[in-house]
C-alpha cells in the first residue's frame, strides 16, 4: 500500500539535498539589490497578490481538491505539503521565458522565501489538520512547526541573505558568477533527483501511474488560481505572467527535503513531490512558450 511505502533515502542524501537547494538559493539572490525590494514596497499590489496566489489561495483550492477526489492519506498530505512551499527555483527562468515582469518573481521568490519560515510549516499544519486522514499522519509524526521553520531557514534564507549581501558588496564578482552558477545548480539539482529516482525506481513506477493525473490537475489549478486571481485584482499582463507562473512552479525540493526530514520519506508523499518537479518544469515551459507569442503590456 502506498501509505506504508517509504522510499530509500539516506541521510546522507538529504545532507546533499539541503546544500543542492541551498546553492540554487544563492544563484537566485545575486541577482537582488535592497532597491529591488525598495521598488516593490513604494509599489506592492503585485507583489502582495502573488504571495496571496501561492500561500492563501493555493492550499485552500488543494484543501478543495482533496476533498473533491479523497486520495490515500499520503498522497492527500502530499498535496497540501506542496502547497505550502514557496515557488521554485526554476520559477524567474520560466517567467523570463514568457516574456512576464522577471523582476517580481525573483523578488516574490525572495519573499515567499522569507514567509515560508512561517507560512510554510502553518499551512502543513492547518489544512493538514482538517482533512482527517491526513491529520492522523501528522498527529503520528509529531512535527514540531519550529523545526521546519529552522529547515527552511538554514536551506532558504540563509543563502538569500548571504547572495544579496554580495551582491552589494562584489557586484562585478556576482555578475560574473551569475550566468555559469545559475546553470550549474539546476544541473545539479536536476541530476541529484535522477540519482535519486533511480535508486527508488520500481517504487516510483509502481505508484507514479496513479498519482501523475492527480499532479496534473493540482498544477493546472496552481497555474489557473494564480492567473484567475491577477487577473481580478486588476495585475497588468506583464505581471500577471509573473504571478501565475510563480503560482504554479513549487519548490517540490524544499517539499521533498520537508518529507524525508520530518515523514521518513513516506511512500505518498514523497512520489508526489518527485512527479511534482518533473511536471511542473513540463508545464511551465509549455506555458512560457504559449505566453510568449504575444508581447505582455507593462
Amino acid at each position: 500500500m502506498m501509505d506504508d511505502a517509504v522510499l530509500d533515502f539516506t541521510p546522507g542524501s538529504l545532507m546533499v539535498l539541503n546544500a543542492v537547494l541551498a546553492v540554487v538559493m544563492f544563484s537566485i539572490a545575486i541577482d537582488l539589490k535592497p532597491r529591488d525590494f525598495k521598488l516593490l514596497m513604494q509599489a506592492p499590489r503585485p507583489l502582495v497578490v502573488g504571495l496571496a496566489s501561492q500561500f492563501v489561495l493555493l492550499p485552500a483550492l488543494t484543501f478543495l481538491l482533496v476533498l473533491a477526489v479523497r486520495p490515500q492519506p499520503s498522497v492527500a498530505l502530499g498535496l497540501i505539503l506542496v502547497a505550502a512551499c514557496p515557488g521554485g527555483n526554476i520559477s524567474n527562468f520560466i517567467t523570463y521565458r514568457a516574456g512576464g515582469n522577471a523582476a517580481l518573481s525573483v523578488s516574490m521568490t525572495a519573499f515567499a522565501t522569507i514567509g515560508a519560515i512561517v507560512l510554510t510549516p502553518l499551512n502543513i499544519a492547518f489544512w493538514g489538520g482538517l482533512y482527517e486522514p491526513s491529520a492522523r499522519i501528522l498527529r503520528a509524526t509529531h512535527i514540531d512547526p519550529l523545526q521546519i521553520a529552522v529547515t527552511v531557514g538554514l536551506m532558504l534564507v540563509l543563502p538569500l541573505v548571504l547572495g544579496v549581501a554580495l551582491n552589494i558588496r562584489r557586484p562585478d564578482l556576482t555578475r560574473r558568477l551569475r550566468p555559469p552558477l545559475q546553470w550549474l545548480s539546476m544541473g545539479i539539482f536536476v541530476a541529484f533527483i535522477a540519482v535519486a529516482l533511480a535508486a527508488n525506481w520500481a517504487q516510483f513506477l509502481q505508484y507514479a501511474g496513479g498519482i501523475a493525473g492527480l499532479v496534473i490537475v493540482h498544477n493546472a489549478l496552481a497555474l489557473g488560481g494564480g492567473y484567475g486571481l491577477a487577473m481580478l485584482t486588476g495585475l497588468s499582463p506583464f505581471d500577471r505572467r509573473a504571478v501565475t507562473i510563480e503560482t504554479g512552479i513549487q519548490n517540490s525540493g524544499l517539499g521533498l527535503a520537508l518529507i524525508f526530514g520530518f515523514f521518513g520519506g513516506l511512500g505518498g508523499m514523497a512520489v508526489v513531490a518527485a512527479f511534482w518537479g518533473i511536471w511542473h518544469a513540463i508545464s511551465g515551459i509549455a506555458l512560457a512558450t504559449l505566453m510568449r507569442r504575444t508581447v505582455a503590456a507593462p
